[in-house]
């Protein structure tokens, strides 16, 4: 879903913000994950990433606006395949698993047109496929590798996400 106008003062903003430093390289690309070659073949993308070394290809908060008739096995593929040996690939997703009300939210979505699903973890776990997995796999996004900063009292059901990271071999 775009709302008119907004994407020119995106990429506006982003191109006047996003500055490059000896240091490091940033850049803005415009582009729609489900056309994943468009985003490796951009101009962007290849002067801002050296792709014969290993990079992180970080997929947040995003699969859950693509139902499976929009292939998001397909385009992890896709994007995975024009990384190199050795790069990391970091995905989070929503789930209902705990939660009813994470269906009902997402059912609210589709009756507005946006499209949304809701995965178990051996869902998330099958974006995945090819990849090793970094330990401990994929688990409730509080639950991977927590330090002293989770409140004890945080539920299963209130972060209602998975998360995981595996390496390209």
């Amino acid at each position: 879903m775009c709302i008119p106008g907004l994407v020119p003062i995106v990429l506006t903003h982003a191109r006047a913000l996003l500055t490059s430093t000896p240091q490091g390289r940033t850049a803005y690309l415009h582009a729609d994950l489900h056309d994943p070659a468009s985003i490796l073949d951009s101009a962007e993308l290849r002067s801002t990433f050296d792709l014969t070394r290993p990079v992180a290809l970080s997929l947040i908060a995003i699969f859950h606006f693509f139902p499976d008739d929009h292939d998001p096995h397909g385009i992890v593929r896709r994007l995975v395949d024009g990384l190199p040996s050795g790069s990391h690939v970091v995905i989070t997703h929503s789930t209902a698993d705990y939660d009813q009300g994470v269906a009902r939210l997402v059912q609210t979505y589709l009756d507005r047109g946006i499209p949304a699903a809701a995965r178990s973890r051996a869902e998330v776990e099958s974006l995945f496929v090819g990849l090793e997995p970094v330990e401990p796999g994929v688990q409730l996004l509080h639950r991977w590798r927590p330090d002293a900063d989770v409140p004890p009292e945080l539920t299963d059901a209130q972060v209602s996400g998975y998360g995981g990271i595996a390496r390209k071999p």
